[in-house]
Formats: structure tokens, sequence, C-alpha cells
């Protein structure tokens, strides 16, 4: 069911290098990686630390859970976005892609992976 849904995503994000549903330790559940060269298994481990970082600093300032984050360099654009407290969607993207798009993707995707997790 979930790589159904990730494949779904792939297809609809042009540029999208692999797709993530990611528990919270950072540890990748289920994955459609379009380029094999990604090593998921790291990125989404040091991408879910600095989730955690922010998302700490948000609750020390009371602000609200991280619902959205987002981090563009020079050769790619990654997303993470929260589904339920454990549970993450992470895009991995070209630099250069349609931001815009992706992060309308990622929303509608977080709107159909949270009816299968709750």
């Amino acid at each position: 069911m979930f790589a159904e849904r990730l494949q779904e995503v792939s297809e609809r994000v042009e540029g999208l290098l692999a797709v993530s549903l990611v528990a919270k330790d950072g540890i990748p559940v289920e994955s459609v990686a379009v380029d094999a060269e990604i090593d998921l298994e790291l990125l989404a481990a040091e991408l879910m630390s600095q989730v955690r970082a922010v998302s700490q600093d948000h609750r020390e300032l009371s602000v609200g859970r991280v619902r959205l984050f987002s981090l563009t360099t020079d050769k790619l654009i990654l997303m993470v976005g929260a589904l339920t407290e454990d549970y993450y969607l992470l895009l991995v993207l070209k630099a250069g892609s349609n931001f815009g798009r992706a992060r309308f993707e990622l929303r509608r995707a977080i709107l159909q992976f949270e009816e299968d997790l709750i």
C-alpha cells in the first residue's frame, strides 16, 4: 500500500530522485528511488536529525509543531513533511525542480498517507 502511494508521488513530481516514508528515528520504512546513487538511509537519518533539532527549538519558542522542513543545496532540494508524530515523508529532487509543485504534491500525499496511518 505505501509503495503504491510513493510510486504515485514519484510519477507526479518532475525532477524527483526519491521519495520515502521515514520513521522519526530516520529509518526509511518504504522508498521509491529513481536515482540508485542516492543513499536514502544516510540522507534520511541526517535530515531527520535536523528536523528533530528544529522541532526542539520550536517547542522552546512555543510556535507549534514543525509540519514542513525544506533544504535547498546546489545539487538537491530536500523536503520533509510530517505525517504523524512518528512518520514523515521525504522528497529528494534535482536542484532547479519546481519547488511549488513538489510542495503541493507533498501536502497532497500527506493527506493520503494520514488516512492510512490513523
